[in-house]
């Protein structure tokens, strides 16, 4: 694997660490600036809308420049919004620094799946991919507890600024690393946008929403699944999610082998085994051991999922995929914010802490069947156009008279 991708990768750990990281300083954030925590809450809720918003938009701009630039102008941004957020002296600012990072998110996962499927071999593109995205799912392992512990014993804003530093690294490494390739002639906006009419797409990130939604049904609210129902301390919440994290990782690079050789098979079992293991959770999360390796389990089966849904979308929006893939990161986070406002209704409704399961189990299942009809319109368009490229006989045309 190219050097390069050590670079994206970096980019992708300071990004992980500070979407996730400001979960566990709530607390402390909420207290310094004198807010509830449910107000603090909208810094979670507006970097997820950042995402959401950020991915089309910074996409479409950085249309006019080489992937390498916009990739580096993204790293700025992740930049500014964390110093920002660092030294913010009132909420509101903090609440614009964490959007403000938040806007590189979308469009530097798009862009970057891009540049690492190009940089190795087609029969390595999902790997490639995959290991830029061990950048975020490491980041759940180191940075996020690391972060939480530094913001707690020092101070947030502490944190904040070492992933400011972490982002200064990421941006000497794609200026350094990463080839600078040429913007592809003739690819305009419109044919980016021309991609979104192929139903293959579309289906891709229907996927996406649901089956990562799934994973957060569950984890949005593991705290107090955790401490109220399988009985752990409140301080065995960060290594639970260390265990969640360490499963996202090897889930990645799984994913990403096996979705280079077989993918649609890939989607099949990834989205079977976490729709099923959801499922269990509502049983599981009684015991404190089979809870924690449910946990860890939720995390691998998850993840193995993102390699092949990004080499889905890249694939199907041949020619201009750019867009297409950085919006399909946004659909990641669309089903993060769904599924944690479904899994709220069902606890609110007086189901229980172990109802968001049900839901993630659901939302799955639900990518499972997406999937196969996927396929199944693939090798039905496959069937026609062989026998039109054959010259097949067709529908006989009505007799003249």
């Amino acid at each position: 694997m190219p050097l390069a991708l050590l670079a994206l990768a970096i980019g992708a750990f300071g990004i992980g660490t500070t979407e996730f990281v400001i979960m566990g300083l709530l607390p402390q954030v909420a207290g310094d600036f004198g807010v509830s925590i449910p107000t603090a809450g909208l810094l979670v809720t507006g970097y997820a809308l950042g995402v959401v918003i950020g991915a089309p938009l910074m996409t479409v701009l950085g249309t006019k420049v080489s992937r390498k630039r916009m990739l580096m102008v993204l790293m700025g941004l992740f930049i500014a919004g964390n110093l920002l957020s660092a030294v913010a002296p009132v909420f509101a600012v903090m609440l614009i620094g964490r959007v403000v990072a938040s806007l590189a998110h979308g469009a530097f996962f798009g862009i970057g799946s891009v540049v690492a499927a190009e940089l190795v071999a087609p029969q390595k593109k999902a790997g490639a991919i995959a290991m830029m995205f061990t950048g975020l799912t490491v980041a759940n392992v180191v940075g996020v507890p690391l972060g939480t512990l530094i913001g707690q014993q020092i101070g947030w804003r502490v944190t904040f600024g070492i992933v400011a530093v972490l982002g200064v690294i990421g941006l000497v490494g794609i200026a350094k690393l990463v080839p600078e390739v040429p913007k592809p002639e003739g690819v305009h906006l419109r044919h980016e946008l021309a991609a979104f009419k192929n139903a293959q797409v579309l289906l891709a990130m229907a996927m996406t929403v649901l089956g990562f939604g799934g994973v957060f049904a569950a984890i949005t609210y593991i705290a107090p699944m955790m401490t109220h129902v399988a009985g752990f301390a409140d301080g065995s919440v960060t290594w639970l999610l260390v265990l969640f994290g360490l499963g996202m990782v090897g889930g990645n690079l799984v994913g990403g082998k096996f979705a280079d050789r077989a993918l649609m098979p890939m989607l099949y079992v990834s989205l079977g085994a976490l729709a099923v293991v959801l499922a269990l959770f509502t049983l599981t999360a009684h015991n404190k051991i089979a809870a924690a390796v449910t946990i860890a389990l939720i995390g691998a089966l998850g993840f193995a999922t993102v390699p092949p849904l990004q080499k889905r979308v890249l694939d199907q929006a041949h020619g201009a995929p750019t867009l297409a893939s950085a919006v399909n990161i946004g659909a990641f986070n669309l089903g993060n914010a769904l599924s944690a406002w479904l899994g709220g209704m069902v606890i609110a409704a007086g189901f229980g802490y172990t109802a968001p399961n049900w839901v993630g189990a659901v939302l799955a299942a639900a990518a499972l069947l997406l999937a196969v009809l996927s396929a199944a319109l693939e090798r039905r368009d496959t069937k026609t156009g062989t026998a039109l490229a054959s010259g097949a006989p067709t529908m006989p045309e009505p007799a003249r008279h």
